[in-house]
């Protein structure tokens, strides 16, 4: 049975993790004040302002530490305090999120990737997101294995017959969810957009259970996918969703999605986090 995926690791954890690791290991090259100091901004990825009290909770340092650290910081311009006492991210750090956020591309750097792994495990390999009722192709990668469907960037396929479309909709926020129905209710007549509904409930409960949707000859007759959603850690939403595609006369569909989808798992992740 493959594992659900879980959304991404929040920055503080992973960032505890990465620094347990280095001293675990003796990592003579790792700067431990300059790692805690980076540590307190990471308490900010979901808050907005923060106690010193909450900072000595969150990042688990002593409080002797933390002062030093939060003036450091404060000095540099990468906190701040506010009229109550309360600790934000500074002109410093917002600088910088400003500019990694312009040059923030992730289609352009899962190109490679997707390349990389249509390679390596011979399957088709797609990233799209949902537009208007349809999945648009935002990045392609074909197997060589013959597929009847020739999808290419730009392409559009149908959201609740396809894997990638199915995925997108089952790891969206209800909010978006609510959206795309309202999308496919404007663009399918009563009876399409009932079925519809119908397989995208089915997938959603699919994907809840096992962490990836599947579509085996549903949008084509001879084509077996499966799909995860890519969660982006840089807006902290599903911004895409990532498919795996065979011929589907080589595959079961269970053996397919036992072998592929923890490998797709992990390649979004990779995607989602930016992650080299």
């Amino acid at each position: 049975m493959t594992k659900p995926l879980s959304t991404a690791t929040p920055l503080l954890e992973r960032m505890h993790a990465t620094m347990s690791q280095n001293k675990k290991e003796n990592d003579r090259q790792f700067v431990t004040a300059l790692g805690r100091g980076l540590v307190i901004l990471a308490a900010f990825e979901h808050h907005e302002r923060l106690t010193h009290q909450q900072l000595c909770q969150m990042t688990k340092l002593p409080k002797a530490t933390i002062s030093r650290l939060i003036h450091t910081l404060t000095t540099l311009g990468f906190l701040r305090t506010n009229e109550h006492g309360q600790y934000q991210l500074g002109s410093s750090a917002v600088r910088l999120s400003a500019t990694a956020w312009s040059r923030h591309d992730m289609v352009a750097y899962a190109e490679p990737l997707l390349r990389q792994f249509a390679s390596e495990n011979e399957v088709s390999v797609n990233l799209a997101t949902e537009v208007e009722g349809e999945m648009r192709y935002h990045a392609c990668c074909r197997s060589p294995a013959r597929l009847s469907v020739n999808l290419q960037v730009g392409s559009a396929v149908p959201v609740a017959r396809t894997a990638i479309g199915r995925a997108f909709y089952a790891a969206s926020s209800r909010a978006r969810q609510a959206v795309i129905i309202n999308n496919l209710k404007e663009s399918l007549s009563n009876e399409a957009f009932t079925h519809a509904k119908s397989a995208l409930a089915c997938a959603a409960e699919h994907y809840e259970q096992y962490g990836y949707t599947v579509s085996d000859g549903e949008f084509s007759t001879d084509i077996l996918a499966v799909a995860v959603g890519v969660y982006d850690v840089a807006t902290g939403q599903y911004a895409y969703s990532l498919n795996a595609s065979v011929p589907s006369a080589n595959w079961e569909a269970d053996d397919y999605a036992a072998i592929i989808v923890p490998k797709l798992q992990a390649l979004a992740e990779r995607i989602g986090g930016g992650d080299a």
